[in-house]
């Protein structure tokens, strides 16, 4: 199915049945297709809905950079127009930026939350990051010094892509100029403040071998949340909830339907 929120056409799907509801949200860079797990696992006793965030799946792109705020309103004005709140969330990575965010803003959204590898809580920046930041910075400035010149301007690009591919990130590489803005807005914020406003229980789901949100992170959740429970899935990764796809269904399953 397709509908226009916040002036973006969006992909999503809702299926199954009885009266609790729960959103699925999708992690940075994937689509709702790595949430159809748990879709099938949960549709025979709940109401659940699941998209493609904006930029990803079939949905369309963001009309310019968009940082979280921007994503969690089209989520709320989806939600609204579904006539699905409340609900409870499943949220992955930077599905859970948005989880996060909205269920720190408006109680009324979500009656129970449950994050999966949950980005939001910036991590320090090592010695090895400042450097590589900075050689980055130098040679973009060298790449938009040669813009500037007749002779060797053509060389700029190169100059810039070899640079960004040898200093980036994967998730920032993988993206085109527009989005990689978008990614820029949306990694700045940090989202630690906004844990201890959460009122809706969560149960935190981490693999212990996680290195993109590493395990500390779950636990500086847990702590920050008031209602947190952890879980920890050993030997799994940023994709625990993939890994270990029956475990993590049995567990969501139980939590969403305890009254």
């Amino acid at each position: 199915m397709e509908t226009v929120a916040n002036g973006v056409t969006i992909n999503y799907e809702r299926s199954g049945n009885g009266k609790k509801r729960v959103l699925l949200l999708h992690g940075w860079g994937c689509s709702m297709e790595l949430m159809r797990h748990i879709q099938e696992a949960l549709e025979p006793d709940m109401d659940v809905l699941t998209l493609d965030f904006p930029g990803f799946g079939h949905s369309g792109r963001p009309p310019e950079p968009w940082g979280v705020p921007e994503y969690a309103a089209c989520v709320q004005e989806l939600l609204r127009q579904e006539d699905f709140v409340p609900c409870s969330v499943i949220a992955h990575s930077f599905g859970a930026r948005i989880a996060v965010f909205l269920g720190s803003r408006d109680h009324s959204l979500f009656e129970k939350m449950i994050l999966t590898g949950a980005a939001g809580i910036r991590p320090p920046q090592t010695e090895a990051g400042k450097k590589r930041q900075a050689a980055f910075k130098k040679w973009k400035a060298f790449a938009q010094a040669l813009r500037r010149t007749r002779v060797l301007g053509h060389l700029a690009d190169s100059v810039e892509t070899a640079a960004r591919e040898k200093y980036g990130s994967s998730d920032y590489n993988k993206l085109d100029e527009e989005m990689r803005k978008t990614f820029v807005r949306v990694i700045s914020l940090d989202l630690t403040d906004s844990l201890h406003a959460i009122s809706a229980p969560t149960l935190l789901i981490w693999g212990d071998g996680d290195t993109e949100t590493p395990l500390w992170m779950g636990k500086k959740m847990e702590e920050l949340i008031p209602d947190a429970g952890l879980v920890i899935f050993e030997g799994g990764t940023h994709f625990a909830y993939l890994e270990q796809h029956a475990r993590f269904a049995t567990i969501a399953h139980h939590f969403l339907m305890e009254d």
